[in-house]
């Protein structure tokens, strides 16, 4: 049975080496992390693979969910978790599970579109991204709809699993939280420091705490 499992979702940058990605991505995980997207759009798909490959051994290691961004064929063919996908990358949304087969999970971009939230869950997906919740440094062209909409947007779709994505750090990840997502996408904020390990530890104890939700 496939489930999203939430929590801190750390998303590697795009464009690193892949003896550099592996670094980051093992420090992230040493600290805790267990949820963790690779994305790299530039890359041609043989090279994609070989780096997704490798991206899976170490999330076996560790008992990682791997998901891949934008492509099903490089998720299928490095047997990650699961795929994400943004709505220009999707061509028939009510094909997907059918396309995908019932164990690997689906996300899908929302950003801050509720009508197309509601259809997407029509659709048998796993869980849901709105952001940019504040202003990225990675997507800088994203719009930031801000707490209140991210906050709405709990209340409207209750049931559903939201992982909210854009501009979280350590400090902001309490308000986030307050919001009552399911999961929350950390790129600049947790790949872009010093002492990878130890942020991300930070991060899932903050997420853990009791008194944080």
């Amino acid at each position: 049975m496939r489930q999203f499992p939430g929590g801190i979702y750390g998303i590697l940058p795009s464009a690193l080496s892949l003896q550099d990605m592996l670094a980051k991505a093992e420090a992230a995980m040493r600290g805790g992390l267990r949820l963790i997207q690779y994305r790299n759009k530039k890359q041609g798909f043989h090279r994609a693979r070989k780096e997704a490959q490798a991206l899976r051994a170490l999330c076996d290691n560790y008992d990682c969910t791997l998901i891949v961004n934008d492509s099903i064929q490089l998720a299928k063919a490095c047997l990650a978790d699961g795929v994400h996908l943004g709505r220009a990358d999707i061509s028939s949304l009510e094909s997907l599970r059918q396309t995908l087969g019932e164990h690997m999970l689906l996300g899908v971009t929302c950003r801050a579109d509720a009508a197309w939230a509601r259809h997407v869950l029509t659709c048998d997906v796993d869980y849901l991204s709105f952001g940019a919740v504040y202003a990225s440094r990675s997507k800088p062209d994203v719009p930031v709809m801000g707490i209140p909409r991210l906050h709405k947007a709990r209340q409207m779709f209750p049931d559903a699993r939201i992982c909210a994505i854009g501009g979280i750090t350590a400090e902001r990840l309490p308000e986030v939280m307050a919001c009552g997502v399911d999961a929350a996408a950390v790129i600049s904020g947790l790949f872009s420091v010093e002492d990878i390990e130890a942020q991300a530890r930070l991060l899932v104890k903050q997420w853990n705490a009791p008194t944080a939700a």
